[in-house]
């Protein structure tokens, strides 16, 4: 096996910390309303949970309000239920056949704490890229000591998977100041 090959093998593993950052932080309320923001919410219906975006159509007609339409009228109930409970930080009101959340303005303590999240998430992805950087490493070392791998292709490797390493740590950042851009608009 060429060095190369074990490089290659993380990179659809780093793709997905990016991927897994990207929807964690579109969970998270900024100044606008998105989908995002309730449809992975687990409501109770019939002894089972499901997601809220299989039970009902979710849109957002204005900036701040969120309206979700329960597929069948019997979903109501729970949705409202497990919309009160969650920490969205809006009060769900039943109008007719739907329900609206209008999202208040937030205060500048719920952005400092937004921010703090947002940085725990960051600092989660970044752990988790450099445990792929030290496995592809330990396997570059293996494969150096059983003569898979020249000593001078095991140099080349490790600045090759450095470069990597910094490419997504760079994306990473990107997601994040993207986010950071929206908290503050």
């Amino acid at each position: 096996m060429e060095y190369k090959e074990v490089i290659n093998t993380i990179k659809p593993e780093l793709d997905k910390v990016n991927a897994f950052l990207e929807r964690e932080l579109a969970k998270i309320r900024t100044g606008r309303a998105t989908p995002a923001l309730v449809e992975d919410i687990e409501i109770e219906c019939f002894g089972q949970k499901f997601p809220l975006k299989q039970l009902a159509a979710i849109s957002c007609p204005e900036g701040r309000q969120i309206l979700i339409q329960p597929w069948d009228k019997s979903y109501l109930g729970p949705i409202e239920k497990a919309l009160s409970r969650s920490s969205i930080g809006a009060e769900p009101v039943v109008d007719k056949d739907l329900i609206r959340l209008s999202l208040p303005p937030q205060t500048q303590e719920y952005r400092e704490n937004l921010l703090k999240t947002i940085s725990e998430k960051k600092e989660e992805a970044r752990k988790t890229v450099r445990r792929w950087r030290e496995e592809a490493w330990r396997k570059v070392q293996e494969q150096t000591r059983t003569g898979e791998i020249r000593e001078d292709d095991k140099f080349r490797a490790k600045d090759e998977l450095q470069e990597l390493i910094d490419e997504y740590n760079e994306k990473i950042e990107e997601i994040v100041k993207r986010k950071e851009k929206e908290l503050e608009s």
